[in-house]
């Protein structure tokens, strides 16, 4: 059994399998015909210095080969094939100091008309595969139609950069300018050793697999460890394809929110108001987006959820989106769900986003009355809320960045199940 993410013909018996399922879908009506969308042709970005040039290259594919028992010549000749490319690097550092988030304007790059549109037609062809990856994960069918259509419009804009050059130009020219450049630097040598494990198994050109600048792939934007990890045959066709096979991607996608940790009927997030004669404000943001504080000991620090939010059982954070210089921020309770969602990218914005386009995509199937857009600051402050018996406030177990990143997943503390291999 082998999996690839690049583009393959299919044996002939799958072939006339696809064709069947085609008529299929064209007798079940207009709805499905209008999900089948001609997606774009992609050229790929051309780097420049190839990395056969250099020593430390090199070494790297001598140790990858060692280490993971690949045949020498290949992984030298693979990696001495990738390309720099000089405009990748300056991509990854961070904002400008002082720089204002604005989630009004961030929202607006993932949640409008046509990507709500391209959502309910992406839904209606795979109904069928939503309802069973919830079955199978517990992972609702909005959760993972916001993430697809956030990170690439449904596959529309999968990325034009050669995987290789990428995680190469990545993992020998990490900028040095940024913050954590050796520990990000260290993070893409791992994704360029995954890639060349995963591809040796297969029959495919390692030069050929198109993603993001940050080696993301596919409609997901799976990078190389997340393939290897929790992407799964969810059609039962002998393969991954994340790039062509929807089934795949939609049980990926749910397959690893329930790694991460995903609770299944565990609502993301709450609206939150603010009793400003206790309001401890520091405290609650001092975690950052990691849930800490159990619903009491939120409310005892000036943080009120709403109704259902005052029983959750397990713990919040206090999540903070700016809206730019001259308005003030918005505030949500986050839950243990919404932390999984950070897990896929790095950033309290990203989950926002993901959550909004899902829920709209969910009221436009008319599965659910029209969301509300948290948009707006906080409604004003509770000026008489009886105090509730609170625990002690917890210490906050660390502080996690909310860097805005290419979908770089992180490892699970713990994850419910093994991590899933690629078959061989």
């Amino acid at each position: 059994m082998r999996s690839s993410l690049s583009s393959r013909r299919r044996p002939v018996r799958a072939a006339a399998l696809a064709l069947f399922a085609a008529c299929a879908a064209c007798a079940a009506g207009f709805a499905t015909q209008a999900a089948a969308q001609p997606r774009p042709a992609v050229k790929a970005v051309v780097g420049s210095t190839p990395y056969a040039t250099r020593d430390d290259a090199m070494r790297f594919a001598d140790e990858v080969a060692a280490r993971r028992g690949l045949d020498r010549q290949w992984v030298r000749a693979t990696i001495g094939g990738a390309r720099f490319l000089p405009n990748v690097p300056r991509l990854m550092l961070p904002g400008p100091v002082g720089t204002v988030k604005n989630w009004q304007v961030y929202r607006s790059r993932f949640i409008d008309a046509t990507r709500i549109a391209a959502g309910v037609r992406f839904w209606r062809a795979n109904a069928d595969l939503l309802a069973r990856a919830e079955a199978t994960y517990g992972v609702p069918p909005e959760i993972v139609v916001g993430i697809v259509g956030v990170e690439t419009i449904y596959g529309r804009n999968m990325g034009n950069f050669r995987v290789i050059d990428a995680l190469a130009t990545l993992a020998f020219d990490f900028p040095q300018g940024h913050p954590r450049a050796a520990e990000r630097q260290a993070f893409f040598r791992g994704e360029l050793e995954s890639f060349l494990s995963t591809e040796s198994r297969t029959a495919d050109d390692p030069m050929v697999p198109l993603g993001s600048y940050a080696g993301a792939m596919g409609m997901p934007q799976f990078m190389p460890s997340s393939i290897a990890k929790y992407a799964v045959d969810f059609d039962g066709d002998g393969r991954i394809d994340l790039v062509n096979n929807t089934a795949d991607v939609i049980g990926s996608v749910a397959s690893y929110f329930k790694a991460f940790g995903w609770q299944p009927g565990m609502p993301a997030i709450y609206p939150v108001r603010f009793d400003e004669s206790r309001l401890r404000k520091d405290i609650l943001l001092a975690p950052d987006i990691l849930p800490s504080f159990s619903a009491d000991s939120f409310v005892a620090a000036g943080a009120v959820p709403d109704g259902e939010g005052q029983r959750h059982r397990g713990l919040l954070a206090l999540i903070e989106l700016q809206n730019g210089a001259n308005a003030a921020p918005t505030y949500v309770a986050g839950t243990r769900n919404f932390y999984v969602i950070t897990r896929y990218n790095w950033s309290s914005y990203y989950a926002m986003s993901v959550l909004d386009l899902g829920n709209e995509v969910k009221a436009a199937m008319g599965y659910a009355p029209a969301p509300q857009p948290v948009l707006a600051p906080a409604p004003a402050p509770l000026r008489s809320q009886p105090r509730l018996d609170a625990q002690p406030m917890p210490l906050p177990l660390q502080s996690t960045p909310t860097e805005p990143t290419a979908s770089q997943p992180l490892p699970p503390a713990s994850s419910p199940r093994q991590p899933m291999p690629l078959p061989q």
